[in-house]
């Protein structure tokens, strides 16, 4: 993942609404949002290439979210696989706070995250590039990109807006509308931009909430609606490296029943 907004509590009937775009290089195997074979309550898009997930939700409600940290020349090869920190949170039965505090205390040498965490407590936050404890994120819409928690970035500020304008006239989300606002290609300004050492053509072609590049690009975005009567729908849409749609899935996770089934 590398934008992801989420709203706790914004909406009586919507405990949880999370929207995420995954940018990723498009050579890069991965396996489209499905239950796992071998965890058939865990619900998640897989990469093929390190395993682990981006992003993911279990059938007891658990979440994980997770987008790497842009810092340029520290990018370790031999480091473990991020996406596997995800993949072990949903696996788990762990509490949200437990998991990530053992994951602090642990300090395995990962390149820079930031993880989210979720369970019936809320939602929890983690980055090993921040010097602070995990923490409980507080109600209403936040959001991250390839840095901190609210770091505010254009593209982040953007999408945070808009989907904080959909919700103030919304009863119920609106799916068709939340994928639009994060099918926005518009770039920041130069002087909005920020610095993190990749130089001003990187910087640009990063600088909108979609990417389209023929090498690194949006992949796919992904919606997850958590309703109070005590299931979830899970939206995803993949795209090309023309930003072309190129397949969906689209599922509903039964807490009460715990199953998950295709819509």
């Amino acid at each position: 993942m590398c934008l992801a907004i989420f709203a706790q509590n914004v909406l009586p009937d919507w405990p949880l609404i999370v929207v995420a775009n995954r940018d990723e290089l498009h050579a890069r195997p991965t396996e489209v949002a499905r239950p796992w074979d071998e965890a058939p309550s865990l619900l998640a898009g897989r990469d093929l290439q390190a395993n682990g997930t981006w992003l993911g939700l279990t059938t007891t409600g658990r979440i994980a979210l997770l987008t790497n940290y842009r810092e340029t020349g520290m990018h370790d090869d031999r480091a473990p696989s991020r996406g596997r920190l995800a993949e072990h949170y949903l696996r788990q039965e762990q509490s949200a706070q437990q998991y990530l505090q053992a994951l602090q205390q642990n300090n395995a040498p990962y390149n820079g995250f930031n993880l989210l965490a979720g369970d019936r407590s809320g939602l929890w936050y983690y980055s090993n590039r921040l010097n602070a404890a995990p923490f409980k994120i507080p109600d209403g819409v936040s959001g991250v990109s390839n840095a901190t928690l609210n770091t505010p970035w254009p593209k982040l500020l953007r999408t945070q807006r808009s989907v904080s304008e959909h919700l103030a006239q919304a009863q119920a989300p609106e799916s068709a509308r939340l994928f639009e606002i994060f099918r926005d290609t518009v770039r920041a300004a130069e002087h909005e931009l920020p610095d993190t050492g990749i130089g001003l053509d990187r910087e640009k072609l990063l600088g909108s909430p979609f990417i389209k590049n023929e090498r690194y690009g949006t992949r796919c975005t992904t919606i997850i609606l958590q309703h109070r009567q005590g299931y979830a729908l899970f939206y995803e849409k993949r795209y090309d490296a023309f930003g072309q749609e190129v397949g969906d899935s689209n599922w509903q996770v039964d807490f009460l029943a715990n199953t998950i089934a295709a819509i």
